[in-house]
């Protein structure tokens, strides 16, 4: 098992390009090139999987890579919006709870008797 620092490496597209090429031409199995350049098998045979799909020959339903990223496009997009939403609902209930609270309050304090004349003014 690798460390940590080496499944989560990144590689470029030309690097996954050039290894998925490798493996088709050189007649080797996916693990024999994948020990060779240094990359998990499980990835590489990833890559190869992803390729073929790429160029049409693989199972109905699977998403090219540009459908992928596409799609990761667009659910990002989506997300702003709907958490600018969820945020301005949550503001519109507790606004309108304070509201509530205040108008409450205000209603509480005209129901008490207003003092009469004799206890306001002795004089008048």
């Amino acid at each position: 098992m690798g460390s940590k620092s080496n499944r989560s490496r990144r590689y470029s597209e030309e690097f996954r390009r050039d290894a998925v090429a490798l493996v088709r031409s050189s007649g080797k199995t996916v693990t024999e090139v994948a020990r060779q350049i240094g990359v998990s098998a499980e990835g590489l045979r990833n890559w190869v999987k992803q390729d073929t799909i790429d160029r049409g020959q693989g199972a109905l339903g699977k998403l090219t890579s540009a459908e992928r990223e596409e799609l990761r496009r667009l659910r990002r997009q989506h997300r702003e919006p709907t958490e600018t939403i969820e945020v301005l609902r949550k503001a519109a209930v507790f606004f309108a709870k304070e509201s509530d609270r205040r108008t409450r309050r205000t209603r509480s304090l005209r129901r008490r008797r207003p003092p009469t004349q004799s206890l306001r003014c002795a004089g008048c």
